[in-house]
């Protein structure tokens, strides 16, 4: 596979939120990165047992499933806003409310295996963007949920939020009741 160095966004490339999700990420080839991240994911998803997916650790919180169904469609989204930011598309982008999206994904419903198979594709087709936009296009500035945003920065920042997610699902999900493997 062809990589991708991608630079490190500035922070006025992004949200202030979003900082947390670009710290996360290490300098270097960042296709590479993401093509070695969704595949230690899935490693550690496939661990856990298909009755522990709608495990919680606490009330209110997302199932493992949900956690799962949410990378993807946050993946999803920021690489959809990176593609129309890449290509010049100076049209403001909406928000999206991730506590909406996660019950109407209706993910508990779905097994490991096929959410899994999901976030492989959307992945690939994050990957095969990345690898194909020039230096140019990725410092394209353009706004997203009434914030600016480059299409780098949201490279990292699909990097960063798996990254936060899978440690959350270590400390919180796996570490409290164990993966049952």
């Amino acid at each position: 596979m062809t990589g991708c160095v991608i630079p490190r966004p500035a922070p006025d490339e992004y949200a202030v939120y979003y900082g947390k999700y670009v710290a996360l990420v290490p300098d270097g080839d960042l296709c590479d990165l993401l093509g070695r991240q969704v595949k230690e994911t899935l490693a550690l998803f496939r661990q856990i047992p298909e009755s522990r997916g709608t495990h919680r650790y606490a009330p209110g919180k997302w199932s493992l499933k949900e956690v799962l169904g949410h990378m993807g469609d946050t993946e999803r989204i920021m690489s959809y806003r990176a593609l129309r930011i890449a290509r010049g598309d100076a049209t403001p982008l909406p928000g999206f409310e991730q506590d909406d999206y996660v019950p109407a994904g209706r993910f508990d419903q779905r097994t490991f295996a096929d959410l899994g198979d999901e976030l492989s594709a959307i992945r690939q087709a994050t990957i095969a963007l990345f690898r194909h936009l020039d230096p140019e296009a990725l410092a394209r500035r353009g706004t997203a949920s009434g914030n600016p945003f480059t299409p780098r920065a949201l490279a990292h920042v699909i990097a960063g939020h798996e990254r936060h997610h899978v440690a959350i699902v270590k400390a919180r999900y796996l570490e409290s009741g164990g993966s049952g493997a």
